[in-house]
């Protein structure tokens, strides 16, 4: 008899997890990953990124499955290049969100990611991009961050901490989006109710799998949801204290390849 595999589902996320600093995967993780998917399990990117930063990365590393992109509202295809869902962030709602949160904290700087594969990032000249070297769009003000369908905003203070704008986000627009962190510098607006556990849940069904056969990989607040879902959750070394309280486990960095550590344990 065929022993049960210990997981048929892996998610990773992908910054500050399945990647390196440098934004590439150690030959030690994708031999791991190699190994599990030979033993017959399925290996899920899921990510923050959008569709459109997530790709150039993907096809750099060589992936082909299905990802999990923009903290759940999109579903992508990477081997064909294709978006299988969709799901943008409604215009006039952002825009409420925006003037409330202003008039609470004062002047923010502002970003929006565009629906659709290609959709660009657009942000205000003050908003600083985490990493530089991902593409962006610089406009003059709010109404040409809205003129076309999104799927979230990203929102920065000049003096709040990042848990602080987050705790803020969450007790002034509770009821109208969801605000999480994404990374150090990158705080979202989504959909209400949208997280990575909706979109992790929808691809696992094209998938054929269920939350019970997840392993699931993280390293911020938005990977949270995902942890919640999935049959066992593991925290990067280098992951946000809120994540880290509530991991089933803590493996090394993505520094020293924590996710091929806990894999050559799970699938010898």
């Amino acid at each position: 008899m065929t022993p049960a595999l210990p997981f048929r589902l892996i998610a990773t996320d992908l910054d500050g997890t399945l990647l390196t600093p440098e934004d590439t995967v150690s030959q030690r993780t994708r031999a791991a990953l190699a190994t599990a998917v030979a033993a017959g399990a399925v290996h899920i990117v899921v990510t923050g990124r959008s569709a459109s930063w997530a790709r150039p990365v993907l096809d750099q590393i060589g992936y082909r499955g299905l990802a999990v992109c923009s903290q759940g509202a999109q579903v992508y295809d990477a081997g064909e290049h294709r978006l299988l869902t969709s799901m943008t962030l409604d215009r006039r709602l952002a825009a409420v969100a925006l003037e409330k949160l202003t008039a609470e904290l004062g002047p923010l700087a502002v970003a929006a990611g565009q629906d659709g594969l290609d959709g660009a990032v657009l942000a205000t000249a003050d908003y600083r991009l985490s990493n530089p070297d991902l593409p962006v769009q610089r406009v003059a003000g709010t109404a040409e961050l809205l003129a076309l369908p999104i799927s979230k905003l990203y929102v920065q203070h000049p003096e709040l901490t990042d848990d602080q704008l987050v705790s803020a986000g969450q007790q002034v627009l509770g009821q109208l989006v969801t605000t999480v962190l994404a990374g150090p510098g990158i705080v979202e607006l989504l959909p209400l109710g949208l997280s990575k556990a909706t979109g992790l849940a929808v691809a696992a069904r094209r998938l054929g799998l269920t939350a019970a056969e997840t392993i699931a990989f993280g390293d911020m607040p938005n990977d949270l949801p995902m942890f919640r879902w999935a049959g066992y959750g593991v925290a990067m070394a280098n992951a946000h204290p809120d994540l880290l309280a509530v991991a089933d486990e803590v493996t090394a960095s993505n520094a020293a390849d924590g996710v091929a550590e806990v894999l050559e344990r799970l699938f010898r």
